[in-house]
């Protein structure tokens, strides 16, 4: 049980604040650990041209891409792929151009899961983002890469967190964040940082662009139709997978009849297919446990590891242990969006990390046919297929059994391009990261400095 002692100027100093978990939290250790600076200290507003958030309004989705622009929620702009998100309608949508991002901004998600923070690149920009997401321009007194690797270092973190308040939805608001200290860097060290977060923002870019490609071609290959018509019948002795209507999907049967003359069984390329069972969470520190993730993290960027898995309890750990390539598929959600379906491959941030059980494994013999089936499986009409796979009546899940039973097309004369396209995609994706974490892992190191002394 943790206690203190405040006294009333030490409320008055905080908006008289008697909540326990405001004056005990971890955002007053790091703001006297970042308060130590031996630069000086700004605060954001100081090193912010406006710091504020969309405006309120009804939001309704439309399904065509020439209808829409696409949407951002709070938890969407830490997801890779900011391309399947919901699309607001142009016609109906007020104040767009208050909802509308542009490149090189600091997102911060400010309700829910609070403190997640983003830095745009060419991918965010033009796109919307909700009143959820509080947005940064930054005025380069301080540079943008280095205000946005303090926000999102475990200082930051802990001091965005500290000033939730809320009975009911916790969340923090423009005026708080603009009154956070940050320290006065050095130019030297800003450049370093900077530059990090800048060329990881142009690898992000340029990994995204090589992944769409790669899915542009079986779209354009293999296009799934849109439905002419919302009810039909079948017989008894047509019916697929399940009584469900996304088990009979029509869709689906003309998508895969474009290619299954063409096409191997997904079993005959791989050696496994599966996904563990259910185990028991021991978390360990860092020195003694295997990184762990849950399924739906796959969908973020960066996420940086905070759990570490211990062996103990788990029978074959190495079952949860993924590498470098192994095709990643969320087995359990709804039928109607989510990640249910999804595809993920593993970069060199997932090699050697732990999964949980509600990741299918797909474990190919040969490295470059496992991209191959990535890039289709990733296009619009595969995801559908999944999709259809799904069994149950309360959480549609996705067997490893039907999985194995899946069509992908064969090689084809673009086998070549579309295998290097997404060898980019992972390569400048894992640099990214890394060049990220390398950025926050300094600033991190640099506030640690001053306290050692």
């Amino acid at each position: 049980m943790k206690t203190s002692v405040i006294n009333y100027s030490m409320s008055r100093q905080k908006g008289l604040r008697f909540d326990a978990s405001f004056h005990l939290s971890d955002g007053l250790i790091a703001r006297r650990k970042v308060e130590s600076s031996p630069y000086g200290i700004f605060t954001i507003k100081d090193v912010s041209t406006n710091i504020f958030y969309g405006n309120r309004a009804k939001r309704i989705y439309v399904t065509k891409p020439e209808h829409g622009i696409p949407f951002l929620s709070s938890s969407d702009i830490l997801r890779a792929n900011l391309e399947s998100v919901k699309l607001a309608s142009k016609k109906y949508t007020p104040c767009i151009e208050q909802m509308t991002l542009q490149k090189g901004w600091i997102l911060i998600s400010r309700s829910g899961t609070i403190g997640n923070c983003a830095f745009t690149n060419a991918k965010h920009a033009q796109k919307l983002a909700s009143e959820h997401v509080i947005r940064i321009n930054p005025n380069n007194i301080l540079k943008s890469g280095l205000v946005y690797a303090y926000l999102a270092s475990q200082y930051g973190h802990s001091l965005l967190t500290q000033g939730t308040f809320g009975a009911v939805i916790q969340h923090i608001e423009p005026d708080f964040v603009a009154s956070l200290p940050i320290p006065k860097f050095s130019e030297a060290f800003q450049k370093k940082v900077n530059d990090l977060i800048q060329e990881s923002a142009k690898l992000r870019e340029a990994a995204a662009d090589s992944l769409n490609e790669a899915v542009q071609y079986f779209d354009n290959l293999y296009k799934i139709n849109p439905a002419t018509q919302k009810t039909f019948v079948l017989g008894l002795k047509d019916l697929k997978l399940g009584l469900a209507a996304y088990n009979n999907n029509l869709e689906v049967d003309e998508f895969i009849k474009e290619y299954s003359n063409n096409a191997y069984e997904l079993s005959s390329k791989t050696s496994k297919i599966f996904a563990p069972p259910l185990f028991k969470h021991i978390y360990l520190n860092k020195d003694n446990g295997y990184p762990f993730m849950t399924g739906s993290e796959l969908t973020q960027f960066n996420l940086r590891y905070y759990r570490w898995l211990s062996p103990r309890g788990v029978k074959n750990i190495n079952d949860y242990v993924v590498k470098r390539g192994t095709l990643l598929l969320y087995k359990s959600g709804t039928t109607d969006g989510g990640i249910l379906g999804n595809v993920f491959i593993a970069d060199n941030k997932l090699d050697g990390c732990c999964l949980s059980d509600h990741v299918i494994r797909i474990v190919f013999n040969d490295e470059e046919e496992a991209y191959w089936a990535f890039a289709f499986l990733r296009s619009k009409g595969a995801i559908r297929m999944l999709q259809r796979l799904a069994t149950g009546t309360m959480i549609p899940f996705i067997t490893p059994e039907r999985v194995s039973r899946l069509l992908i097309p064969n090689p084809d004369g673009n086998y070549d391009h579309i295998v290097s396209l997404i060898a980019k995609y992972i390569d400048f994706n894992s640099k990214s990261k890394e060049n990220e974490n390398l950025a926050i892992s300094l600033v991190e190191q640099e506030i640690e400095s001053w306290n050692q002394k």
